[in-house]
């Protein structure tokens, strides 16, 4: 399949070792962006300035540089950010949410699915931000999909994108956006000694996320790439239980631990990429990789 290396013409070099994005066939993989032009760090366009303390603020100038060099990246490749279909969101600090999700309105009126989480640091101190993106050609169909049983959010954006024989979902915490974390995704004071919090966080989750993939014809047996972020890693043997549950045969699994998530209470994200069910697939099985002691292949 023919690929391409991508370089947005107002998007700053990296120092580090990476390009800005790929093309391979209808689908662009752009590099995640920080708020540096890799010279002088946080440039003054991206940072508040002091004497005009009131126009505006660190993280909503951050995140519109940020955006506008990812634009630059899909230009190359042949989009614009109307084409993404996939976004995860990397923030130093949750508090600035709010506000960052005020600048996202203005770059996406038609909001792609998104996860979002808190990190302990960025690559070039003072950075707030960081932002990553998958994009399609504007020929590619699509179809924003909403799971029949799946909470609504809050913020801005979908529950999930079909584009051809792909699926990308949003990422999805134990939340329904109403109380909180809700009483079936917490342990019953009640029954301590029947199940954990995080096992219930799970089970919730992986079940409105299999609503998104019905809606979109697919099931869970059809994810090809997970993503899992845990706010303590001590939780992990207990997800990692729920997860054979629910993949008897477990897909490709990435799992940290993030400093934060965007509900307080909510322990865990899951982050779902899946295939449509006609699709022919293959596990795959490197011949010198270690064998993983986790539910995953």
């Amino acid at each position: 399949m023919q690929r391409e290396v991508l370089k947005g013409a107002a998007t700053p070099s990296p120092m580090a070792h990476y390009c800005q994005g790929v093309r391979v066939g209808d689908t662009v993989y752009a590099a995640g962006q920080i708020a540096s032009d890799y010279r002088t760090g946080v440039p003054p366009e991206a940072r508040q300035d002091p004497a005009f303390p009131y126009y505006g603020s660190h993280i909503q100038k951050q995140a519109r540089y940020i955006l506008q060099n990812l634009r630059s990246v899909l230009q190359a490749g042949g989009c614009e950010l109307k084409d993404v279909v996939k976004s995860q969101v990397f923030l130093t600090d949750l508090n600035d949410f709010f506000y960052f999700d005020q600048v996202w309105r203005e770059f996406f009126p038609s909001p792609p699915p998104r996860t979002t989480v808190q990190v302990s640091g960025l690559l070039v101190p003072g950075c707030r931000v960081e932002i990553d993106l998958w994009a399609v050609q504007p020929r590619a169909e699509r179809r924003v999909i909403t799971g029949a049983s799946t909470p609504t959010p809050m913020a801005h954006y979908c529950q999930g994108i079909l584009v051809g024989e792909t699926l990308y979902a949003a990422g999805q915490i134990a939340s329904d956006y109403k109380t909180g974390v809700p009483a079936e995704a917490r342990q019953d004071l009640a029954f301590p000694y029947y199940g954990s919090t995080i096992q219930k966080q799970a089970r919730y989750i992986l079940s409105n996320l299999r609503s998104v993939f019905q809606a979109a014809g697919c099931d869970l047996k059809d994810v090809v790439k997970s993503q899992v972020f845990l706010t303590d890693l001590d939780d992990f043997h207990y997800f990692d239980q729920v997860w054979k549950e629910f993949f008897p045969s477990p897909p490709p699994r990435t799992t940290v631990q993030v400093s934060g998530l965007l509900v307080p209470g909510c322990k865990v994200e899951i982050d779902l990429w899946g295939v449509r069910a006609g699709v022919k697939r293959e596990v795959v099985k490197g011949a010198k990789v270690p064998a993983p002691m986790a539910h995953y292949c």
